[in-house]
C-alpha cells in the first residue's frame, strides 16, 4: 500500500491536533512535574504523529506496520497518563474530554490502517 504524502492522512491530522492539545493541557500540571508527567505526555503525544511521519518514511510496509504499532502504543500512553493527572488533581475530567475523544478517534483510524497494511502482508 502507498500513500505518497502522510500529512494527507486524516490520523496523522488529528494525532497533530492531539500533541497541541496535550501541550496545552500540560501547561497547567504543577511545575514540580515538568520533568515527570509534563515531559513524559508531551515525548508520547508528539511520537504519535512522528511514528506516523517515520513509517511512511521508511519506504516498506512492513516497516510502516511496526510503526503504527508504535504510534497506537503511544496513544495508549498518551490516554493513560491524561486519565493519571485526572486522578491526582492536576487536570479535571472536562479537561481532558477533548484529548480523550482525540484519542478514540486516533485509536480506531491506526487499527483501520493497520488492518489494511496486515491484509496487504497477506498477499
Amino acid at each position: 500500500m502507498c500513500i505518497s504524502d502522510y500529512r494527507n492522512l486524516i490520523v496523522w491530522q488529528k494525532a497533530m491536533k492531539l500533541a497541541v492539545e496535550v501541550y496545552g493541557l500540560t501547561s497547567k500540571l504543577p511545575k514540580e512535574e515538568l520533568y515527570g508527567l509534563t515531559n513524559q505526555l508531551r515525548r508520547a503525544a508528539v511520537s504519535i504523529p512522528s511514528n506516523i511521519a517515520e513509517g511512511n518514511g521508511r519506504g516498506s510496509s512492513k516497516e510502516y506496520l511496526r510503526f503504527l504499532y508504535i504510534a497506537r502504543g503511544s496513544k495508549s500512553e498518551v490516554e493513560t497518563q491524561l486519565l493519571l493527572c485526572v486522578e491526582l488533581n492536576y487536570l479535571h475530567s472536562d479537561d481532558i474530554e477533548n484529548a480523550m475523544l482525540l484519542c478514540t478517534e486516533i485509536s480506531k483510524m491506526l487499527n483501520k490502517l493497520i488492518l489494511k497494511f496486515k491484509e496487504q502482508e497477506k498477499i
